[in-house]
């Protein structure tokens, strides 16, 4: 399946567990937890390869994921292997996963950002950086940085899709495609 096309697929999964979260106390958190054990398990070489098996019944690609899963797993989450399993769905896994991981930020008001600099970016600036973006988005901003010499100078700045590029390397390459 295309990405865009694995995105709209496993949109209302995202959501009916998003929902489901919503109702129960600590819901985010714990859905939070089992989604990223769920795709992690279906994600694993020797899982996937189980599970590709076409002699499995859907019940027991169900049984497999829910015996692996065991204690990590509520009653919830079980009936939503279940039901991914029964239409196929196993593999999108990962992509609810990220896909909840977005409404969930969206619902608490927070965002993910990654810096990615040429040097190491002081602690003070990550922390101005940090003020401005929380004013500008008015959500709470979780800043991570690491470095890659290979941009020359200047910095990357990922914020969920959206992608600011203002490395050295990055204006070079954008000055290569003009001039060709």
């Amino acid at each position: 399946m295309a990405e865009a096309e694995l995105t709209t697929v496993a949109r209302p999964y995202a959501r009916a567990a998003f929902s489901q979260a919503l109702n129960e106390a600590s819901g985010l958190e714990t859905w939070s937890r089992m989604l990223r054990m769920m795709a992690a398990t279906v994600q694993h070489k020797t899982v996937a390869a189980a599970l590709s098996n076409p002699k499995l019944t859907r019940e027991q690609e169900a049984s497999i994921m829910t015996e692996l899963l065991g204690e990590e797993l509520n009653d919830f989450g079980k009936n939503f292997i279940s039901i991914l399993t029964e239409y196929g769905r196993l593999t999108l896994l990962p992509e609810i996963a990220h896909m909840y991981e977005l409404l969930k930020a969206n619902h608490e008001k927070t965002m993910d950002v990654e810096i990615t600099s040429a040097f190491e970016v002081e602690a003070t600036d990550l922390d101005r950086l940090a003020e401005g973006l929380k004013r500008k988005l008015q959500r709470e901003v979780s800043l991570s940085a690491k470095v890659d010499p290979s941009l020359l100078g200047g910095v990357i700045i990922r914020a969920e899709d959206t992608v600011i590029d203002g490395s050295v390397r990055g204006k070079l390459g954008k000055l290569a495609q003009v001039m060709s």
